[in-house]
């Protein structure tokens, strides 16, 4: 049965006696039921923030000129960025942010951008 740490849920060695992720001692009496709940509330966590690359990567290709894909990704000031530049001109500079957008549409489904704001990896 394999070891997990209780404060990140990072896989351990069977003898660790610290988490080499987090740094947390690990307590040697902790029981297998244990690092198996953590395991799963960690899975659980970690995986659920998630965001769709292909819903990203499609709202930047059709909406590209607004910045929505920017905002569902939480990249915030580009988002505004691409929604004023579109906004403030009536209309006229749209094809400025709509290439933007059209552009950072297919870099996000190709993977070249594979990240949200926060860091966390992209799904399918």
């Amino acid at each position: 049965m394999s070891k997990f740490c209780t404060n990140c849920g990072q896989e351990l060695e069977s003898d660790a006696s610290f988490c080499f992720n987090c740094g947390k001692e690990i307590n040697s009496d902790s029981n297998d039921a244990k690092n198996e709940e953590t395991k799963t509330n960690t899975q659980n966590t970690y995986n659920s923030g998630n965001k769709s690359k292909i819903a990203a990567g499609l709202l930047g290709i059709f909406l590209g000129s607004f910045g929505v894909h920017n905002f569902y990704l939480g990249y915030t000031g580009k988002a505004v960025a691409q929604l004023l530049i579109t906004v403030l001109t009536c209309g006229i500079l749209s094809f400025v942010s709509g290439i933007w957008g059209l552009i950072e549409g297919i870099l996000i489904l190709t993977g070249s951008i594979n990240v949200d704001a926060e860091g966390n990896s992209l799904g399918e």
